[in-house]
């Protein structure tokens, strides 16, 4: 068996390697690989191979924080994800029953190593808008921060509360 058999690319190639093929040949199936691979990258992660892609994200402006909203009989719960940030990097207002979250990321990582010295950063902000609901007390809404998730309780009137009737299930 020839060593040119062993090369990957030639595998299930029913035709034997050829010791007779020009640099040029050999140059051109090794560009055709690479555009393929590049492809399959692109695709999986469309085109954005960076280090750190929360990083790029926020830098751009790409990500809005995941909200989570629960209804209970008493009050509305939302919760916002915020990896990396910390009370002091988020405001919270009600307008005219118009609940905005805002904020601003501040990333900075550095990397020293003998031969290598890397610093990145990322900065960028976003903003989100809910509806409050009629049923909303605005002037008891409460906030907290722990371990990168915002939660906000938005109390329901007590007529609201008063409104809710639990009904008993019974088995058939």
């Amino acid at each position: 068996m020839a060593i040119g058999n062993l090369v990957p690319w030639r595998w299930g190639n029913l035709r034997g390697f050829d010791d007779n093929r020009s640099f040029d040949d050999f140059r051109a199936e090794m560009d055709s690989l690479h555009r393929s691979i590049d492809r399959l990258f692109t695709d999986a992660w469309g085109g954005n191979l960076a280090p750190s892609l929360l990083s790029e994200n926020w830098a751009a402006s790409k990500l809005t924080p995941r909200l989570d909203v629960v209804d209970d009989d008493k009050a509305f719960r939302v919760s916002v994800e915020l990896p990396g940030m910390t009370d002091k990097d988020v405001a919270i207002t009600v307008d005219d029953r118009t609940l905005t979250i805002r904020g601003e990321k501040k990333e900075e990582k550095e990397q020293k190593d003998k031969d290598v010295f890397r610093r990145e950063r990322a900065y960028g902000s976003f903003r989100r808008a809910l509806e409050l609901p009629d049923n909303v007390d605005a002037a008891k809404i409460e906030a907290k921060f722990k371990d990168g998730v915002l939660t906000i309780d938005l109390p329901k009137t007590k007529e609201a509360q008063a409104r809710v009737k639990q009904i008993p299930v019974k088995a058939a």
